[in-house]
């Protein structure tokens, strides 16, 4: 990593910490911004009752198990990689590696950004059908990576999703 990169990344550490602390900061600074167009997403009623319904969580907070290489924080244009989350995972197997905002609660209790647990919950009740093989994104993608993103690694993982027969997704974005 060159000089540059080092400082550039913790000048963007540094700022996304600050923004996730100050929500008005953060939503005027994100004017500044066109936000990527895709296609319309339509949005589709559940075939099923909730009851029958396979969920999985995918969340873009950099969470996976430590037993798996953390997201890469070196690369200051973020890590467009994902890591595959067993739904029986322990939370306390479990890590956050996101430098571009402040998860000290989420650090405390994951489940307020990734509700594993509460998932997992929902199944042994009956509420839900059953909890799937769950991802870890790192948010904080800028191109080059955003065409890996979109046109790799989010389509594995929808891919996988499928295959799994998972009927819908909870998105927890940090």
């Amino acid at each position: 990593m060159s000089d540059f990169d080092w400082l550039r990344q913790r000048l963007e550490s540094a700022f996304g910490q600050l923004l996730s602390q100050a929500p008005e900061l953060a939503r005027i600074w994100g004017q500044w911004f066109e936000a990527l167009e895709g296609e319309p997403v339509p949005l589709a009623r559940l075939e099923k009752p909730l009851r029958e319904v396979r969920l999985a969580l995918v969340t873009t907070g950099g969470v996976h198990l430590r037993a798996q290489t953390p997201f890469d924080m070196r690369d200051s244009r973020g890590d467009p990689t994902y890591r595959a989350i067993p739904a029986d995972t322990p939370v306390n197997e479990l890590a956050i590696t996101h430098d571009y905002y402040d998860h000290t609660d989420a650090e405390r209790d994951l489940n307020i950004l990734f509700p594993l647990e509460l998932a997992r919950e929902l199944a042994a009740r009956g509420a839900i059908g059953g909890l799937g093989t769950c991802y870890g994104f790192m948010g904080h993608i800028e191109p080059p990576h955003v065409e890996t993103l979109i046109r790799q690694t989010a389509p594995e993982v929808a891919g996988m999703l499928r295959q799994e027969k998972i009927d819908a997704v909870l998105l927890t974005p940090a």
